[in-house]
């Protein structure tokens, strides 16, 4: 695609970028699911949520509020408009912050749980397991948590 780019390409250009992202968000997002599952076995978050309609309900919502985030982020950040269509819809470098930040937003996250658990040891963390309305809370917060960081890294000027 040259300079005499038209506004339906521009707009193709822009669903298309948009679904690769709400897509790659949801997978990212499932991956950190199972990666929760993983390091934290006293609460079996796959497990619990759908047991109880307010868990599954809960988790609805985080998934939806965290590809909003996405979609709000793959609609503001910037985009290469003329730049060829491969290089428009996937940004390497784009996709590559992403990765790093579904790492960092996993590991930090899970290291700041244990970290405050520990200091408030009256609140006993791994309870959230006996309900599973308090899981799908506790997943709800990962959703939300990883959609601002997603929607960071897709906006953040490069």
């Amino acid at each position: 695609m040259g300079s005499d780019v038209t506004f339906g390409q521009i707009v193709l250009l822009w669903l298309g970028r948009t679904a690769i992202l709400a897509v790659l968000a949801s997978a990212l997002a499932w991956l950190g699911i199972l990666v929760l599952d993983v390091l934290t076995p006293g609460i079996r978050q796959r497990q619990r949520i759908g047991e109880h309609p307010v868990s599954i309900g809960l988790f609805v919502g985080g998934f939806m509020i965290m590809i909003g985030l996405v979609i709000h982020g793959a609609v503001t950040g910037p985009v290469l408009v003329g730049a060829g269509v491969l290089r428009s819809l996937v940004d390497a470098t784009r996709l590559g912050l992403m990765a790093v930040s579904f790492l960092v937003s996993l590991l930090l996250g899970i290291v700041l749980l244990h970290v405050v658990d520990r200091l408030t040891p009256g609140i006993p963390f791994c309870r959230v397991d006996e309900d599973p309305v308090a899981v799908g809370i506790y997943v709800f917060g990962y959703l939300v948590f990883f959609g601002l960081i997603l929607h960071a890294a897709l906006t953040m000027p490069l």
